[in-house]
């Protein structure tokens, strides 16, 4: 059954060693010990783990990936740092206030775009 299986993210990418330099180094993520020549490499996190992967297609227009931080404005502090810039969203139900939006009991979050266009998000619960 699929509630049983594991997931992960799949992210394209149309230049694929711009997305291994954003993601090692700007994201600071370490690729796993896998050969990366057939077009992909894998990532894992904490409690999680994607694969970005060479492609033609662009990505979406919808978060594509989140992380869950223990907290927000210090992740979003050292990512600043670090040349990411977040989204700033104003649509109905949607308000970013300096790239955060309080989700109330669901708690607050902020999204930025990878070197190739994927929407990422950071959240504290």
């Amino acid at each position: 059954m699929l509630s049983d299986a594991t997931v992960y993210g799949v992210l394209p990418a149309t230049d694929f060693e711009r997305a291994k330099k954003f993601y090692e180094g700007t994201l600071g993520l370490k690729p796993a010990d896998i050969p990366t020549d057939q077009g992909y490499v894998l990532y894992s996190t904490k409690q999680g783990t994607f694969l970005v992967y060479l492609t033609e297609a662009p990505g979406g227009a919808a978060t594509a990936l989140g992380f869950v931080v223990d907290d927000l404005f210090a992740e979003m502090a050292d990512l600043r740092k670090r040349g990411v810039v977040f989204e700033e969203y104003d649509v109905p139900g949607l308000k970013t206030v300096n790239g955060v939006v309080e989700m109330g009991k669901m708690g607050k979050g902020a999204w930025f775009k990878d070197s190739e266009g994927n929407i990422l998000s950071i959240s504290q619960m």
